[in-house]
């Protein structure tokens, strides 16, 4: 009875899942903007109801075997609130730029698998006498608990989306340029000898770690590390000009709520990849440094950030959103990369 219990729980299973597969590739594309928009609240508060269903079902799986009578009817409770989150979460992407999309069908996909991952759990262990199977459960539980309460941190404009991508960016420059900082003149600083100590076995460490450096090949000539200098300056003022962009996108706030034009996402979307294109030239900038310097390769990478700027600086007109401090970020880059390029000609042997 037990086997051909689980057999009929099996093929309810498979036609839930069937059905969930089935909406997801009919969703899988931003909501036609003629629908009526829904607010993310909603698609939280149904996330909240499939959480609390899936308490339901861990408590079912507690104790006494379930009847798979009870389980099929919470199963079929159960998918009908997820199909519901489904269609609300599409609902939201009315008006959605192709980030808030694909952020919102991520954070939705994370409750579907954890939702999938439960009651194959349930169904396979249904009649079993398996001793972890309570364990098992209520840590699949708390994944779906999981993926629903991230659902209330889950951007819900476009601005929020696309700033939280900005920051991604920010700190990806931030961390290239904490490793430029850590590049080296041949011998070391001439201004800092602290390296050595009294302490012998201290000199010792020492050596072995600036001999570690060495076989790296991170020490750079006087000339590389002019030129390495003049490249910090350049990816500290982008670093800065980055931050000033955020600045300005999230002043928009509350211009997004009432301007519903299509226009207004493409520009974000368009600031977005220029922002991306400059952090992935800053890891050109950075990888390019160590010797030998790919000169080509460093000149290439600082005026393709330079023409990123102007770009930022057109999109930002457009949407009136730009500032003096905006100014003066674009003109230190600018001031940088001429500074930059100056010292890489002065260093050119055919100079």
């Amino acid at each position: 009875m037990g086997k051909a219990e689980r057999e009929r729980l099996n093929r309810a299973l498979g036609a839930h899942l069937n059905t969930i597969h089935e909406t997801l590739q009919v969703l899988d594309r931003t909501a036609d903007s003629s629908l009526e928009k829904v607010k993310w609240e909603d698609v939280v508060k149904m996330g909240d109801e499939v959480s609390k269903q899936a308490t339901v079902v861990g408590m079912l799986c507690t104790g006494a075997a379930p009847e798979a009578k009870g389980l099929e009817e919470n199963m079929v409770t159960y998918f009908n609130m997820l199909q519901g989150l489904l269609l609300l979460s599409h609902g939201s992407t009315v008006g959605a730029g192709s980030t808030l999309s694909s952020v919102v069908h991520a954070a939705v996909k994370q409750v579907v698998d954890a939702s999938f991952k439960l009651w194959m759990d349930v169904v396979s262990s249904y009649g079993s006498s398996k001793k972890d199977g309570t364990l098992s459960e209520t840590q699949l539980v708390g994944a779906v608990w999981e993926a629903c309460s991230a659902l209330k941190k889950t951007p819900a404009t476009n601005i929020t989306a696309i700033g939280r991508a900005m920051t991604q960016a920010a700190l990806s420059i931030k961390d290239v340029l904490r490793e430029m900082k850590e590049l080296k003149p041949e011998g070391g600083p001439a201004d800092e000898p602290s390296n050595y100590s009294s302490n012998p076995e201290e000199n010792k460490s020492n050596d072995t770690n600036d001999s570690s450096d060495d076989e790296l090949g991170s020490d750079l000539s006087l000339a590389e590390m002019k030129i390495a200098q003049s490249t910090i300056n350049l990816v500290s003022q982008t670093l800065a000009l980055i931050k000033e962009l955020i600045r300005s996108i999230t002043g928009l706030i509350k211009l997004e709520s009432s301007n519903s034009s299509s226009n207004f996402v493409d520009t974000l979307e368009r600031l977005l990849k220029l922002c991306q294109d400059i952090s992935l030239q800053v890891d050109e900038l950075g990888a390019s440094l160590y010797p030998p310097q790919e000169l080509s390769s460093i000149m290439t990478a600082s005026e393709k950030i330079s023409t990123d700027s102007v770009e930022i600086l057109a999109e930002l007109q457009a949407l009136n959103s730009l500032s003096d401090s905006f100014l003066q970020c674009i003109n230190s880059v600018k001031n940088a990369v001429k500074q930059q390029q100056a010292e890489i000609k002065s260093s050119s042997p055919d100079d």
